[in-house]
């Protein structure tokens, strides 16, 4: 039986733009099975999209807080979100969501 999915939303605060995070967000997302976006904000921030179990959409939650080792998260907010279907099959980069 699988497991239900689900979407949720973060926003990721600190020094995030420009240090490669959206990379490692897709990277680690990708790794652990989920579909979804990660694009920047123009107030600086990253916003990450996921689909997928709540253990996974958890685990990606850990490594947002951890981020890529030229980043400074300082914070994570997070938010149930609908299951937006557009972004159901994989895990991208987007520029213009």
């Amino acid at each position: 039986m699988r497991e239900e999915q689900t979407g949720r939303r973060y926003y990721v605060s600190g020094m995030v733009q420009g240090v490669g995070y959206r990379y490692f967000a897709r990277g680690a997302a990708r790794k652990l099975g989920l579909a979804g976006y990660v694009t920047n904000l123009n107030d600086g921030r990253v916003e990450v999209y996921a689909i997928g179990t709540p253990a996974a959409l958890n685990a990606l939650s850990d490594e947002l807080r951890r981020g890529p080792h030229s980043s400074q998260v300082s914070s994570v907010t997070e938010e149930a979100a609908s299951h937006d279907s557009r972004f159901a099959d994989q895990f991208s980069i987007e520029f213009d969501v």
